[in-house]
């Protein structure tokens, strides 16, 4: 069983930067990859970015390659989503997700409740 608790969503104006927080709890961090996703109104989630958690190993989806950098701290059980040069169509709910067993874009069971990331053109 694994707990995420997201935080850092806000304003932003078009161009700017904000980190995403997600705190990580559990038994066990052995295996663990944790990844951010983005949805918007009347769609599904989208992957947005992951990290293995023991070798760091991260994947990136397309859109935010070269300006997003998902990182962790181990002291701190915690996760960030750095996002740089921010745009109007990166807004939406972000949230934080974890699973156990390899670094993919799908199949978390592990939620946060989200955290709004909101981008003024």
């Amino acid at each position: 069983q694994v707990h995420v608790v997201e935080s850092g969503g806000g304003l932003v104006q078009a161009g700017g930067s904000l980190r995403l927080s997600c705190a990580v709890s559990g038994r066990t961090f052995s295996g663990l990859a944790m990844a951010w996703f983005r949805q918007t109104p009347g769609k599904e989630r989208e992957f947005r970015a992951a990290i293995d958690w023991s070798s760091g190993r991260t994947d990136y989806a397309d859109p935010v390659k070269g300006r997003f950098t998902i990182s962790r701290d181990n002291a701190k059980n915690t996760v960030y989503l750095q996002m740089n040069s921010l745009k109007p169509e990166d807004m939406g709910v972000y949230y934080c997700a974890a699973r156990f067993g390899g670094l993919v874009r799908g199949g978390y069971p592990y939620w946060g409740q989200g955290t709004q990331v909101t981008v003024s053109s």
